[in-house]
Order: C-alpha cells, then sequence, then structure tokens
C-alpha cells in the first residue's frame, strides 16, 4: 500500500490541501487507507476515496437551505447576507484600512465608513456604535449609564430573549439596579412619573418584538416617557432603520428617535438583514459616552463584521427583504413550477398553500401567506442530511418546503436535493431505483433516480 505521503502527492489532492490544509486532506487520506487495509477498496483507490469524502470547506458549518418559512430562523443563523455584503467580506479579508488613514499615513477611527453609512440611514441619530450584538449593545448602555444606578422599566417588557437569557438577568449583571413599574399587562405615565428619583439612570424602553400581551392592556410611548426628563434608553429589538409598510406594529430606529429616545439598541442581523451586531444610535453625547467606555473595548466588531454592514447598509437590497416582499402569486407559480416537474419524475410532490413568520424575535403575530412543496414526512429527515442540507418543517404527516425563505435563484438546487432524498429514500426502501431525466425545468437535464412505485402525495 502507498505510503501516506506517496498518496497525498496526487496532484488533486495537493490542491486540496492548498485549499483546506493538511490535517483535514492527511485526515481524509488515513480514513480511505484504513478501508483498503480492511479490504473495502482497493489500493488504487485509496486517493479518489479521499477525494470524495473531502468537505466543501475548511469549516465544519454547512450552508443549508432555509425552507421552514421563518425568514429570520435563529438556529440557522437569522438573516442571510446579501451578495454586496458577501463580496465586501472577502475584499475585507485581508490587511485593509479599518483603523489607518491612507491620505495621512495615520490612524483613523475604525470603522468610520461604516457609521457614516448607518447614520445616512437614520437621519435622527447624531452619533452611531457598532457592537458584536443587539444583547451587548443593551448591556454597554446599562454599564456606561446606569451602573450602580436606577433603571426604571415596566414589568411587561423583561423578556427573556432566547436560549434561557432574560434581559433582567442581563441588566443586573451590569452593576445597574432594575426599578419595575406598573404591571405584566398595563403601565401608566404615573407609574414611571413616580419611580424616577435623583438615583435614575435612564428610563428604558423595550420592544416586546417576540410575544404579544393583548387584551386589557396599556402601555407607554416613547414621546411621554421623553417628557418626564430622564433619559431614554428604547430597545427596538427586531433591527428596522425605518418604517416598513408590511410590518405596521414593528418599531424603527428613525422614528423612535424622533419621538424623544435619547438613545436606541437593535440588533444587525435580524430586519436589517446583515451580519450579527448591536447598533446603538441617538445623542452625540450619550453615544460618546458609551464608545469610550472601557467595555466597549470588549464588544467591537471585527472588520468583517463592518464591511458586511456598511454594504448591507449601502445596497439594502437584501435576502431579507426579498423574501419579505415576495409577491403570493410568485411563490405559488414556483411552487407549481417545481412540483409538477418533480412529481413528473415520480416524486410525491404537490404545491400547497403556506404559512410563513418574521422569526428572529420579529414581528409577532404577523403571518405571511405563502406556499410550499408537500412531500411525506420522511423527506425531512433525509432532506436534512442530503450533500445539499435543507431544512423544512413537518406538519399534518407532510414534508413541507417554504419557498419564501428560499431565493429563487436557489430553485434548482432544492428540487436537486429533493431528488437526492427520493433517491436515498428509495434505496432505503430496498426498491430498486429506476433512471428518469427531466427535459426542463427545475430539473436542467440531470438524470436523476426516483421510485419504481410513486405514492400518492400526502394530505
Amino acid at each position: 500500500m502507498l505510503r501516506t505521503d506517496a498518496v497525498l502527492a496526487d496532484p488533486r489532492l495537493a490542491e486540496a490541501v492548498g485549499r483546506l490544509g493538511r490535517p483535514i486532506v492527511k485526515a481524509a487520506v488515513t480514513d480511505a487507507q484504513e478501508l483498503a487495509r480492511q479490504g473495502l477498496i482497493g489500493p488504487a483507490e485509496v486517493a479518489e476515496t479521499a477525494l470524495g469524502s473531502l468537505p466543501d470547506s475548511a469549516t465544519a458549518l454547512r450552508p443549508v437551505l432555509n425552507a421552514t418559512g421563518v425568514l429570520l430562523h435563529t438556529n440557522l443563523g437569522r438573516a442571510a447576507l446579501s451578495e454586496p455584503a458577501r463580496q465586501a467580506v472577502l475584499a475585507a479579508a485581508g490587511a485593509t484600512d479599518v483603523e489607518f488613514d491612507l491620505a495621512s499615513g495615520e490612524r483613523a477611527p475604525r470603522g468610520r465608513s461604516t457609521v457614516r453609512a448607518l447614520l445616512a440611514r437614520v437621519p435622527a441619530a447624531q452619533a452611531a456604535h457598532v457592537v458584536n450584538n443587539g444583547a451587548a449593545a443593551l448591556v454597554l448602555a446599562a454599564t456606561a449609564l446606569a451602573q450602580g444606578r436606577e433603571i426604571v422599566v415596566s414589568r411587561g417588557e423583561l423578556v427573556e430573549i432566547g436560549d434561557g437569557f432574560r434581559l433582567p438577568d442581563l441588566l443586573s449583571s451590569t452593576g445597574a439596579r432594575l426599578r419595575e413599574v406598573g404591571t405584566t399587562n398595563r403601565t401608566t405615565v404615573a407609574d414611571y412619573a413616580a419611580a424616577i428619583g435623583s438615583d435614575t439612570g435612564f428610563i428604558l424602553k423595550i420592544h416586546p418584538s417576540n410575544f404579544r400581551i393583548t387584551g386589557f392592556t396599556g402601555a407607554v410611548g416613547v414621546a411621554e416617557l421623553a417628557a418626564l426628563g430622564p433619559p431614554v434608553v428604547a430597545d427596538i429589538g427586531s433591527g428596522l432603520l425605518e418604517r416598513e409598510p408590511l410590518l405596521p406594529d414593528e418599531p424603527d430606529a428613525d422614528s423612535w428617535l424622533r419621538a424623544g429616545a435619547d438613545l436606541v439598541t437593535a440588533s444587525g442581523d435580524k430586519l436589517l438583514g446583515g451580519p450579527q451586531c448591536g447598533l446603538l444610535l441617538g445623542r452625540a453625547d450619550a453615544v460618546r459616552a458609551l464608545a469610550r467606555h472601557p467595555l466597549a473595548r470588549a464588544l467591537r466588531v471585527d472588520k468583517l463584521t463592518l464591511a458586511a454592514l456598511e454594504a448591507t447598509l449601502t445596497t439594502p437590497d437584501t435576502p431579507t427583504r426579498r423574501a419579505l416582499r415576495a409577491g403570493e402569486r410568485e411563490l405559488r407559480t414556483r411552487a407549481q413550477r417545481l412540483a409538477g416537474v418533480l412529481s413528473a419524475e415520480g416524486i410525491p410532490a404537490r404545491a400547497v398553500s403556506s404559512r410563513a413568520v418574521v422569526g428572529g424575535g420579529g414581528a409577532p403575530g404577523v403571518v405571511l401567506a405563502s406556499s410550499a412543496l408537500a412531500l411525506p414526512e420522511e423527506f425531512a429527515v433525509l432532506l436534512r442530511q442530503g450533500p445539499t442540507p435543507v431544512v423544512g418543517r413537518t406538519a399534518d404527516g407532510c414534508c413541507l418546503l417554504d419557498l419564501r425563505t428560499v431565493a429563487p435563484e436557489a430553485d434548482d438546487r432544492l428540487a436537486g436535493a429533493v431528488r437526492a432524498a427520493a433517491g436515498e429514500r428509495g434505496r432505503c426502501a430496498g426498491t430498486p431505483p429506476q433512471v428518469a431525466v427531466a427535459a426542463h425545468g427545475a430539473g436542467g437535464g440531470r438524470a436523476v433516480a426516483r421510485s419504481q412505485t410513486p405514492e400518492r402525495p400526502c394530505t
């Protein structure tokens, strides 16, 4: 049997070493050699087997198709970056002028072009600062403005933000004290006014973006809070910078600043459609106090995030925006076309109406009419574990692939993934597959495997 170094000398593996690194390629070769020792493959097949087992990239993270119908799926990384943002990340991957002025040869403010782009999108903001996520933005505000003092906040706005983390715990960890006012369902201006005193650091207004309280309710707006005197810090949560007609109940940074908030915090990887980061916008003196606080250094973002955020701000046609605004007729046409092509190949697929949601802690209760491919439920696992992982959802015995969260240009990839899952399903069932050729449509003319006994689509 060839030695490992001899196998690695194969030009194809040598190229893979440059792309993936020697440890990953060597591990694949070692695994293939073990198969040869067990007699499962021949010695001449070691290099080919190793090549076939190599990952597409040097990270264990795998790109997936989000067909869940949740636009901002936290477990899938929330917002997908736009093509300009992806290109900006590549451009910033090497040495950049992130803190350097090429004209003077001197140090320059970090992320200055990103801040300019942010202020251009939010005219009501005098200044802006960027940290590594939305929770960090709130932590920095609490630490810089209210450490050892009180934060006045409504009981109905003390939310849990996911994975067991709760805003009361987060805020208390900064050394600030919470002064809770009102009740879970109703808080009045008088409740806030009675709690304000010389120890008040600021009033906190939190948009409860991942739940809704209905019925006998009452809340106080930013303008009313601003009239009480102390600074108002407002967390809009979902990351809208300006009004979105499709989401009339979602607050935006520009409107809340115009209403009198001194500081607005938001996430960049939600409805803005950018990278994970936390945005701080507001009065110049408040933002300056946060940016110069020692904690700001620990929370600062890297050059890749700054580049992606700037590109998102200057070219706002993001995948999130397109998914939100996709027309029902367009989605229905895509679903019918895909279902027609796949069912003609013997795959039990049909187009059905669906309902999508924003997700990611944004726009609770808002339902977006959509269309989906319906497949037998066992496709859910097969699609997740396929060469192109697809994550859908299951309901009523079906695996649903919602097209609102799948970009139109990914339809062919989605169809290919369904074909691969159908072929694996046939093999697992012990049914000899036959080969069919799709001459047009989503199949792109590729040969695909299908079961000899197509099943009735799920209902």
